[in-house]
């Protein structure tokens, strides 16, 4: 099991920028996944989710209507597209896959269950 990120950088505010998990060993279908950040001197939080079930998306509240979480099966390759980026938005964002078919977007953004993490990608917005 294998995610790749990758696509980050250096943006302007209310720029926008869209970044990338390639995963590899395994397809992304059936699997919930989803993308994470940690800006400095916080802790990791979980910004999107699209799940394996259903295809259902989930947001944080601090960026929904700015991003989109999407998935390419045929890529195996999951992409969040930020818009309207903030300063606040700067921080290292991770790509995450849940261990167990079931389990949902809650079980992914929870401390409680098991993922599998890919590197992280730097995203800076400047002010």
């Amino acid at each position: 099991v294998r995610l790749q990120a990758s696509g980050g950088g250096l943006v302007q505010a209310w720029g926008c920028l869209s970044i990338s998990c390639a995963a590899s060993g395994f397809s992304l279908d059936g699997y919930t996944i989803g993308w994470f950040r940690q800006a400095p001197g916080k802790e990791r939080e979980g910004v999107s989710c699209i799940s394996g079930s259903d295809g259902y998306t989930t947001y944080a509240d601090s960026v929904k209507g700015r991003f989109i979480i999407s998935r390419d099966s045929a890529k195996n390759t999951m992409y969040l597209q930020m818009n309207s980026l903030k300063p606040e938005d700067t921080a290292v964002y991770y790509c995450a896959r849940a261990q167990v078919r079931d389990w949902g977007c809650l079980s992914l953004f929870s401390k409680n269950y098991n993922k599998d993490w890919g590197q992280g990608t730097l995203v800076t917005v400047s002010s």
